[in-house]
């Protein structure tokens, strides 16, 4: 999926960042980091994120 399909699903969901950031152990701005392109999302917290919410394949 590309960061604007992930986008989208949360908000057919009516589901926020915020929240799954917070049900899933994650700060917000980490997640709204790895959906921005901020961060490069190639090991440590981002790389988890990104493969959590389907932007990256699982290892």
């Amino acid at each position: 999926m590309t960061p604007e399909q992930v986008k989208l699903a949360f908000q057919k969901r009516g589901e926020t960042f915020t929240a799954w950031a917070k049900a899933n152990g994650y700060q917000p701005i980490e997640v709204y980091r790895v959906l921005n392109g901020f961060a490069k999302c190639k090991y440590g917290k981002a790389h988890d994120i990104a493969v959590k919410l389907g932007l990256k394949p699982a290892a």
